[in-house]
């Protein structure tokens, strides 16, 4: 009986691998630079001060320790408005270019610069806002830059690192970062503030990310072939299961995704402030859009995989169609709530966090199980989802402010 002397290659051990372990170090990468830039959101309130004078003479010791704490500015809404969302431009401008570039350029130095320069400037904004906001607008900005580097720079990272089976295991966890980290910053923020002062909150996140650049730097290599700590096994698994993809293809979701909301803002507000529809009949029509849109599209992907292009555009129509949310149930919470509205914004994050999770695990499975049709089977399962959310919603879906969350007014007769 003769024997096949072509075995296939082993798979590496699972969880405790060293892509697993990568995976996880850029999963803190992406809660560092999501808590650098939403950090100011929640500071904003206490850095700015709308009704007491400064300059007082007979200003108490205690107020003035306070004020030294924590710092003081008179910005008007207007500069506040710019101030937080400088970041958002600096975020948008990078897309392509960086995505581009992530090609030709050591992914280990672009991500660990970027790091290092919002760390950076997370550690400058408190100096920057007391000399005036232009320069704290700047930072804010190029922190942006920054912060969108990584963002987009990552997904060029498991060309070389993830094997096709675990892709969505990999890119899931790493992704994840990005809803832990406003989590985490809506859950400290507060207590430092209070206890330390606000600097102390960029400063805090600024000194994380400066440790996390080093370790990025010291751990982490373009290819797995050339990493020195790599284990023999797993390195061949790796290399022996990929093939080419394209970094600048990655990123153009991400960059319609920007575009599609923006552009739901804008028209959700437009809709509003012409008395077109209600604000729930608004909300109910951009989750709608929102879901049923990246399902359509998600189906439609099995049917054509004989054509490049008709893919690539449907997979970035189905990835930039889902922000149309952003002007539904996304922000429906403000709307109920609007006194809760961290709070529920934490928890949605949370269950969302949860959920990227639990599905990247159970399309795993589901490719390992029936490869000649999963990706169809996944994308139906996709938009099954996604339709059975949006009949709740829209039948539960409401805008009005719920009883539990308005303000209580106790009167003195």
């Amino acid at each position: 009986m003769q024997m096949d002397n072509q075995l296939p290659p082993q798979k590496a051990p699972g969880f405790c691998s060293f892509r697993y372990g990568l995976s996880f170090l850029l999963h803190c990468c992406n809660v560092i630079i999501m808590a650098q830039r939403t950090c100011l959101n929640l500071t904003m309130v206490v850095m700015v001060n709308s009704t007491d004078p400064h300059g007082l003479p007979n200003i108490s010791t205690k107020k003035l320790l306070d004020n030294i704490k924590n710092p003081v500015y008179n910005w008007s809404p207007d500069i506040q408005g710019i101030i937080l969302s400088s970041t958002f431009y600096g975020f948008v401008i990078v897309q392509v270019p960086i995505g581009y570039f992530s090609r030709i350029y050591s992914i280990k130095k672009i991500i660990g610069f970027a790091l290092c320069l919002s760390s950076v400037l997370s550690l400058l904004i408190p100096p920057a806002a007391g000399i005036g906001e232009a320069w704290l607008i700047v930072c804010r900005t190029v922190q942006g830059v920054a912060q969108g580097i990584v963002a987009t720079a990552q997904s060029e990272i498991y060309v070389k690192w993830a094997p096709p089976l675990e892709r969505g295991r990999l890119t899931s966890m790493s992704a994840s970062g990005f809803l832990l980290g406003p989590f985490i910053v809506l859950v400290v923020t507060g207590v430092i503030c209070e206890s330390l002062g606000w600097p102390m909150v960029f400063y805090i996140f600024g000194a994380c990310g400066c440790a996390l650049c080093l370790l990025w730097l010291f751990l982490f290599y373009d290819d797995p072939k050339d990493h020195p700590c790599i284990s023999i096994s797993e390195k061949e698994y790796i290399t022996s299961s990929l093939v080419q993809q394209n970094g600048f293809l990655s990123s153009l979701p991400n960059l319609f995704a920007c575009i599609c909301g923006i552009l739901a803002g804008h028209l959700s507000d437009f809709f509003l402030a012409r008395n077109i529809l209600s604000v729930t009949a608004v909300r109910k029509l951009f989750t709608a859009a929102g879901c049923l849109l990246p399902a359509t599209f998600g189906v439609c992907l099995p049917y054509l995989s004989s054509s490049f292009y008709g893919t690539v555009i449907f997979l970035i129509l189905a990835g930039a169609t889902s922000s149309f949310s952003l002007g539904g149930a996304l922000i429906n919470g403000l709307d109920i709530a609007p006194r809760y509205f961290g709070f529920i914004k934490a928890c949605t994050n949370l269950i969302g966090m949860i959920g990227g999770l639990i599905s990247s695990t159970l399309t795993g499975l589901i490719l390992n199980q029936d490869p000649e049709s999963a990706w169809f089977k996944t994308f139906i399962l996709m938009a099954a989802i996604n339709v059975i959310g949006l009949i709740f919603y829209l039948i539960a879906g409401e805008a009005e402010i719920q009883d539990w969350a308005k303000e209580k007014q106790h009167t003195r007769l």
